[in-house]
């Protein structure tokens, strides 16, 4: 019989065909970017939670890398002894075993705390914790509450590493004794499907991105039918319905199926190959925002755990923005602001972004609640700029649902971001072209490098240069946007 670790029953729990992947074909695979980065956060805080619930460092850590299983289990039944904090203690029993990342002393029994980097307490987490209960129970553990930690977005870091008051406690031992009964039977059931030795023929589908964002969809998908024209592609669509009927394919999806204006233009467009463009309808829209115009981009960082005093968890940190003035003429400047020093970018920022915008004008960007809110953030932070900056939010206009009202081609596959605009509007602009940072998560893991003591003088040049530029891209992109948009393709811009 197998044992089951913790993950793969829940690996289990999303997918029996991602558990048997896991267990049998690991190096399919493969985890996007974002999912990486949701690693490194929870590793950090997994970190952080262990200075906070152990202030005097008097508790035992076991390295499940160099300790390897066996000896962790033992070690942790030698640290059970001594009655002091614990960080993953491990457990094995009746075909499953767990790591808990903190078990504290409790009178004669102990209190169990798992830690996640999430905000609020997710409905899988219950399931989580209620495998982890079972295992350390059945292993001999007497415990006397289980809890979730996780972090507290509204609190706000002080300074001088002091994260007291980052994570929330919540009580979860009732919801994870009731859920024992059933953890049996996932072990039970995941090892049925291991013994088979068969992989389960499991159609994709929306248990590939819930709770977690399978790592192997990219297998499972390559090996199903492929659609030319997915249904997908369409706009705020559910195409669950039709992917069980077998329908798959735009082009056979029934003519009877009820679509909405922007679903029905980007099926027409798609099966006919050809873009379509409201050239009046778009100028209209522009006509009223007339020239000076400003055309902004923000770069931001949201780390979980805040680096910068008075910020709080998760909260969007502007680092960088990329401004292009347009002349009534046609005439284009650049302004840009960047901040690699280590320390908080925000009040220079603020102040550099007052200067560039100017007092007239309109300031175009691209999905304007993203920009507006990190206006409306700095504004809150720093008082004596805050009429100047809420009047740069008043001046902002959106190109986003200019481009989403007015123009589709058939390469955006029902996206209107930008990346999937520009190709099709401009095609001789590419982000494919920029050296380094291509994306905003590209974007995010240059700054972080950037600004690590441990980076060199010249790795951190080449990463602002990267940054720059690719800022600059976005900017300049939506300026080349708004000349098709407004009629004045003639302008050399």
């Amino acid at each position: 019989m197998r044992t089951l670790s913790k993950s793969k029953l829940m690996a289990y729990r999303q997918c029996p065909r991602r558990l048997w992947l896991e267990v049998y074909q690991p190096a399919l695979r493969e985890d996007s970017a974002a999912t990486e980065t949701s690693f490194q956060t929870g590793y950090g805080v997994g970190d952080l939670a262990r200075k906070i619930y152990d202030p005097d460092q008097t508790g035992r850590l076991i390295d499940i890398q160099k300790d390897e299983f066996e000896n962790a289990f033992n070690l942790t039944q030698k640290f059970l002894g001594q009655k002091l904090p614990i960080f993953e203690a491990g457990f094995k029993a009746q075909g499953a075993l767990a790591f808990a990342d903190i078990l504290l002393p409790h009178k004669k029994r102990w209190r169990m705390v798992e830690v996640k980097s999430a905000t609020h307490i997710k409905d899988y987490y219950y399931e989580d914790i209620a495998v982890q209960t079972f295992v350390a129970q059945a292993s001999g553990l007497s415990l006397a509450q289980v809890a979730i930690a996780h972090i507290d977005n509204s609190w706000v870091y002080p300074g001088n590493s002091d994260y007291r008051g980052l994570l929330k406690e919540v009580d979860v031992t009732d919801e994870a004794l009731s859920r024992q009964s059933k953890v049996q039977g996932w072990i039970r059931e995941a090892q049925s499907i291991l013994a088979g030795g068969v992989e389960p023929k499991v159609t994709t589908g929306e248990q590939c991105g819930s709770p977690y964002e399978c790592g192997f969809y990219g297998h499972c998908s390559a090996l199903e039918p492929q659609a030319k024209y997915p249904i997908r592609w369409l706009p705020r669509f559910s195409d669950s319905a039709y992917r069980s009927q077998g329908i798959i394919d735009l082009s056979d999806l029934p003519s009877t199926v009820s679509l909405n204006q922007t679903q029905q233009r980007v099926k027409d467009c798609t099966l006919s190959g050809t873009p379509w463009f409201d050239a009046a309808g778009a100028a209209v829209d522009l006509a009223n925002h007339v020239l000076p115009g400003y055309f902004l981009d923000f770069e931001t960082i949201n780390p979980g755990i805040p680096t910068w005093k008075v910020t709080r968890p998760y909260q969007q940190i502007v680092f960088q923005f990329s401004l292009h003035r347009l002349g009534k003429r046609g005439k284009l400047e650049h302004n840009e602001f960047l901040d690699l020093s280590g320390n908080d970018p925000s009040r220079a920022c603020a102040e550099s972004l007052i200067d560039a915008c100017g007092e007239v004008g309109p300031v175009f960007v691209y999905n304007a609640a993203f920009e507006k809110a990190r206006i409306s953030e700095l504004s809150e932070r720093f008082k004596k700029l805050s009429k100047r900056l809420l009047a740069i939010n008043d001046r902002i206009v959106d190109l986003l649902p200019i481009a989403r009202n007015h123009y589709y081609h058939p390469s955006q596959q029902g996206s209107w971001s930008i990346k999937s605009v520009l190709p099709a509007v401009v095609p001789e602009l590419s982000y494919q072209s920029l050296e380094g940072v291509q994306d905003g998560g590209g974007a995010q893991g240059a700054f972080l490098e950037a600004i690590h003591p441990d980076t060199t003088a010249d790795r951190k040049k080449q990463l602002g240069s990267q940054l720059l530029a690719y800022c600059k891209m976005d900017t300049y992109a939506m300026v080349r946007l708004w000349q098709v948009f407004a009629g004045k393709t003639l302008w050399k811009l």
